[in-house]
């Protein structure tokens, strides 16, 4: 395919069987090192993000794949070209901002697949109520989801942070739950700390083994790349760079909600979620999930996604249950 000029008012696009072709003219060829970063740090960094094939020449980057992606790589190295009119060079915490600029300016995946590590599993977005959660977590930096059980709440959010992170967008999820005590006290259970918290935590693993090799899962968790931990760990700390994400926050008073919400730091996304009907406090406690909602509803950089019904994927069976259950005692408001 031949290449041709793109992103100014006399470039164009070509569109062909694969895909479309761009070439981001360089401003300044002497100044290609910078652009492109160390080891080409700056293009793999754009190559990784948007799932498109580039190569550098002298003189220009061409850049083929989907259309879609291919317009938000441009962008971006245009974004780029741009900073380094009045500086040396591009720092990778900005190439990752201008990737998160682009993206967030262009449209959601609408459906597509979510990409992960493990390829044989395609995860794609089931339903206007799914997909519209997905684009709420790209697109927003705090995110509630309400939901029945089987709504997909817990493992579409850590497939996003798995995309995420394979796309070096982030470089560690967090995920936590609350460790409500059903009866028995944990100290009572056998096992250290990590054995007695485990059982909480099950379904966050069960969901990343679909997304990931289990030595691939074991690697990342001793490196602190992913960490699973119950809520109450969370405290006193400041999470960077991360996707984090509270799982069954209906468990979560109003105390520990806000104590979550407050570590959310800088270049980060965070995600809550909770279905209010299966909580498990004692009567006299709030549920900190609701009370959130309520509060931050609206509030810029927040979005609430409410799945229904309609939105559950598992058995048939799943939504029949909900509905039966649903009829005979509404779930508190």
């Amino acid at each position: 395919m031949e290449s041709v000029p793109a992103r100014r008012e006399s470039d164009r696009l070509r569109d062909g069987a694969d895909g479309t072709e761009v070439t981001v003219p360089i401003e300044e060829p002497s100044r290609r090192g910078a652009l492109y970063g160390t080891a080409d740090r700056n293009l793999r960094l754009i190559r990784s993000a948007f799932d498109v094939r580039i190569s550098a020449r002298d003189d220009s980057v061409r850049i083929s794949g989907p259309s879609e992606s291919v317009q938000r790589a441009a962008q971006v190295v245009d974004e780029l070209q741009k900073m380094l009119r009045s500086r040396a060079v591009v720092s990778e915490e900005q190439v990752e901002e201008a990737i998160r600029h682009a993206t967030a300016s262009g449209k959601p995946l609408n459906g597509r697949a979510i990409e992960v590590f493990t390829t044989s599993v395609t995860i794609v977005p089931k339903g206007e109520g799914q997909r519209r959660y997905v684009e709420a977590i790209q697109h927003s930096d705090l995110t509630f989801c309400i939901g029945p059980s089987g709504t997909g709440k817990t493992y579409l959010a850590v497939a996003v942070a798995v995309m995420l992170l394979k796309q070096q967008r982030i470089k560690r999820i967090v995920l936590a739950r609350p460790a409500v005590e059903a009866g028995e006290k944990l100290g009572y259970l056998p096992g250290d700390m990590q054995a007695k918290v485990n059982p909480y935590l099950r379904p966050l693993f069960d969901a990343m083994h679909d997304m990931m090799s289990f030595e691939q899962i074991k690697r990342f968790i001793q490196n602190d790349v992913v960490e699973v931990v119950p809520l109450a760990f969370m405290r006193g700390r400041t999470l960077n760079n991360a996707a984090i994400i509270l799982d069954e926050a209906q468990n979560a008073t109003v105390g520990q909600m806000l104590m979550f919400l407050t570590r959310l730091g800088h270049h980060s996304k965070m995600v809550v979620t909770g279905d209010q009907s299966q909580s498990d406090l004692a009567v006299a406690e709030t549920q900190g999930f609701m009370d959130a909602v309520r509060k931050l509803d609206g509030t810029t950089g927040v979005s609430v996604v409410r799945l229904e019904r309609g939105d559950i994927v598992r058995h048939p069976l799943v939504s029949r249950i909900v509905e039966a259950y649903e009829r005979a005692a509404p779930p508190p408001s």
